[in-house]
């Protein structure tokens, strides 16, 4: 028997009541919201769980949102795939802007070593506990994060640049 949307909405809701929100399927995958706090405790259920087997880590990547109230500024995303059944999950977790931080899953999945070093490199999100977080492909001495909304998308310095050979003018012809 194939392994149902509502088979996982149901085994979490009754495990994790509070935890586990807002499910959902977006684009072909179903998608839902944990709390921050609780991450490592549903990603071991999903993992160990005999029905789910959710035991393949596929994705960690980060999303940042100036526009949100401050404690969803910024967020983690977790894909995960069922290999047995052929069936991919995606997990929200929502972490306040001014503090970015969330507990390391490495010590589940080893392959979030690089992905969330690579989080932390792009958007600055602390992963506590991860065993090595340092910059993976920017530079260290680098202090912005350049996947954030606020790091400018060009350098208004550049005299070798000249918008005419990118099909922009500053005229009004």
């Amino acid at each position: 028997m194939a392994l149902e949307t509502s088979d996982i909405q149901n085994k979490l809701v009754d495990n994790f009541q509070l935890i586990a929100t807002n499910f959902e399927q977006q684009h072909d995958i179903f998608t839902f919201e944990v709390d921050s706090e609780s991450i490592i405790e549903v990603m071991k259920f999903l993992r160990d769980d005999k029905t789910l087997r959710f035991n393949f880590l596929t994705d960690v990547c980060g999303i940042h949102y100036p526009d949100n109230e401050i404690d969803r500024q910024f967020a983690v995303v977790y894909h995960m795939h069922n290999w047995m059944d052929n069936v991919r999950i995606r997990i929200k977790c929502f972490l306040n802007g001014e503090n970015p931080e969330i507990d390391t899953v490495t010590s589940l999945f080893l392959g979030a070593n690089w992905q969330e070093r690579e989080t932390y490199d792009f958007y600055g999100i602390i992963f506590n506990g991860h065993p090595q977080l340092k910059r993976i492909l920017n530079m260290d001495e680098m202090t912005s994060f350049p996947m954030r909304k606020e790091f400018p998308l060009e350098d208004g310095g550049r005299t070798d640049k000249d918008d005419r050979f990118f099909g922009r003018t500053t005229d009004n012809c």
